[in-house]
């Protein structure tokens, strides 16, 4: 994957295949988030789950960081505008909130350094691989802000309450070694071999079946937010003992050939 571009923009879309990849293409400022960034990463997810072809999605950034977060200075505008309704925090906490429910399965190619909100967007992602010379810092208490709910609440169910509390309430930069035994990162790996391990997830992701994949992941995110929907998770689990994927995927057990989904 290229990380080279010409000037700054708002983040690209990309396709290849059965694989999508939103890249986050502001290098110059560690790939800062700005606020006209937020409602194009909601389109660029709506296009992403629309297209029945793409099977995976990547969420990576250009340059040497992943993402130095929301830009502090819109934060700061938008927390003495008495007339703003919806606040800074809360716009990044629809973005992020979107990413974890997309439909199709997600992968965080962590390409550097991820830092404040960008922490949390890589969070919501199903899964997370990054270089082993990353590192990571949630400063929230550093700068007097009581970080958004549905945010506090993706890092306790995903890294444990002791591990939510040292990067909440220390502000202290962790690095890839530590990212990994918290479970922040799903797998570490020198730089070379970055392309190479996303890609390998991608293709395992691609090849399995949509339907039941996009079914269990929303059961498993339901589960972990304690509001699991007991009847729908049933009922697609029912559908699914009828579907044509269950029958594509009995087949090619049977033929010892890989499902065609």
């Amino acid at each position: 994957m290229s990380d080279i571009t010409d000037a700054a923009t708002a983040p690209v879309l990309e396709r290849d295949g059965a694989r999508a990849t939103i890249r986050l293409n502001r290098p110059k400022h560690l790939n800062r988030l700005q606020a006209e960034d937020l409602d194009e990463l909601v389109r660029l997810f709506d296009l992403v789950e629309a297209a029945p072809d793409i099977r995976v999605l990547v969420l990576t950034g250009t340059g040497r960081a992943f993402s130095a977060g929301y830009d502090l200075n819109s934060v700061a505008e938008r927390a003495v505008s008495a007339n703003e309704q919806q606040s800074a925090g809360s716009a990044f906490e629809v973005v992020v909130n979107r990413l974890e429910d997309l439909g199709v399965p997600t992968i965080c190619r962590l390409n550097g350094g991820v830092y404040g909100g960008s922490t949390d967007l890589a969070l919501a992602c199903d899964f997370r691989i990054g270089v082993d010379t990353a590192e990571m810092f949630m400063p929230a208490a550093r700068l007097g802000l009581h970080y958004y709910r549905s945010g506090i609440k993706r890092y306790v169910t995903r890294l444990g309450v002791d591990n939510a509390k040292k990067l909440f309430l220390t502000a202290v930069k962790i690095s890839a070694p530590e990212m990994l035994r918290i479970g922040y990162l799903t797998a570490m790996v020198p730089v070379e071999f970055l392309d190479e391990e996303v890609d390998k997830l991608a293709n395992i992701l691609a090849g399995n079946a949509p339907q039941a994949m996009r079914g269990m992941k929303r059961a498993i995110n339901e589960f972990a937010r304690g509001e699991l929907d007991d009847r729908a998770a049933d009922q697609r689990h029912r559908d699914s003992m009828r579907g044509d994927e269950i029958k594509e995927g009995i087949k090619a057990f049977a033929e010892k050939r890989p499902p065609r989904f």
